[in-house]
């Protein structure tokens, strides 16, 4: 039996097998640590403008200052990415571990959703790129299939029984409602549809 994972902004991936995996960086602990990213480099550039009005003399501890500074905001990015990436490969450890014949993603045109202002940070923070990335090597480790399908398949858009395409849906519309009856979450529809 195969699987269809559907990944996603408001969930990071809702599997065909029914297991969705929330989005890490909507939890408490990573929401406070970009609060505290936030706080760290508005000190930082705060800093730099300091620098620019002092005399030499004064100059010199505040760039130890800034050096300081600096280093408090990079151990901070490299822990939210360290948890982030903790987490896909948790992720992709236990998909992995169901040991499926195959495993079918869509090819997600990541940089053309880099150009949505409103979802940039979000698309960004997700790191779909590294998930595949990963997902690919692991597959090939344990000798499981791994399927691309084509960016323009409709598989948020297609009904998983009737196979009808409903062109009106809304980035809104998070249930498919299909004229036949079917109802279901939009992603897992999208997940079913990617595994068949």
């Amino acid at each position: 039996l195969g699987l269809g994972i559907d990944l996603g902004v408001k969930e990071f991936a809702v599997i065909s097998n029914g297991t969705v995996k929330k989005n890490i960086n909507k939890t408490a602990k990573l929401k406070k640590l970009e609060k505290q990213l936030k706080r760290e480099q508005r000190c930082l550039s705060r800093k730099y403008e300091d620098l620019k009005k002092r005399s030499k003399k004064k100059g010199e501890a505040t760039r130890q200052n800034i050096q300081k500074q600096v280093v408090k905001v990079q151990k901070l990015h490299h822990r939210i990415d360290h948890i982030r990436a903790d987490y896909i490969n948790k992720t992709i450890g236990e998909i992995v571990k169901t040991k499926p014949s195959y495993i079918t993603i869509e090819d997600l045109n990541v940089s053309g959703m880099m150009k949505n202002r409103h979802l940039s940070k979000a698309v960004a923070s997700q790191k779909f790129y590294e998930f595949r990335n990963k997902l690919e090597a692991k597959c090939r480790e344990f000798g499981i299939e791994l399927r691309i399908v084509d960016r323009w398949y409709p598989s948020s858009r297609l009904c998983h029984e009737c196979r009808r395409i409903k062109s009106d849906l809304k980035l809104s519309d998070r249930e498919y409602i299909c004229e036949c009856g079917y109802h279901a979450d939009r992603d897992y529809n999208a997940s079913l549809n990617l595994r068949d």
